[in-house]
């Protein structure tokens, strides 16, 4: 798997826990070892003006993912993921530090920045969150694929809920 990881925030994010959980996240979905992802990691300023040039929305946002050869998980019946380019996600650590510190669980930026990649690769293959049933699914997903990582690593404590929304 090929996964780039570019800080050009300005501020010190825990890189090599983002590259892992995106890999993992991807083993987890069964997508092809030779595909490739890039996770870019910009300040408020850059992400605002991704979020009003893509979205039309004010503000910087958490994650935005921009998917290139649309690929998706495979079925069970599949022998052999297809291999591709899954596309970039873009997180901004500040909009991650404050949502941390707002949620329930309250925890740190790089938590929540783990959290923010699990949800940018699944939006990456195909889930969203627009109706409750697929909310319910991808929320389900990413809660698994966060705790699994966790478990593996010996991490205690909740794992952060879901601030995305």
């Amino acid at each position: 798997m090929s996964i780039d990881v570019n800080n050009e925030s300005g501020i010190e994010v825990d890189e090599q826990a983002i590259l892992d959980i995106a890999r993992y996240a991807l083993a987890r979905m069964r997508i092809h070892p030779l595909s490739e992802l890039s996770v870019i990691v910009v300040d408020a300023d850059a992400m605002e003006q991704l979020h009003v040039q893509w979205m039309d929305l004010p503000g910087p946002t958490d994650v935005m993912s921009f998917p290139m050869d649309e690929l998706r998980p495979p079925s069970k019946d599949d022998d052999e993921p297809p291999q591709g380019l899954l596309g970039d996600i873009v997180l901004c650590p500040e909009v991650a530090a404050k949502q941390g510190a707002e949620a329930p669980t309250r925890h740190s930026m790089d938590e929540e920045l783990q959290l923010l990649t699990v949800h940018g690769v699944l939006h990456l293959l195909g889930y969203d969150h627009e109706e409750p049933d697929e909310r319910a699914e991808m929320f389900g997903v990413q809660a698994a694929i966060v705790d699994g990582w966790r478990a593996e690593r010996g991490l205690t404590g909740p794992s952060p809920a879901p601030t995305v929304t």
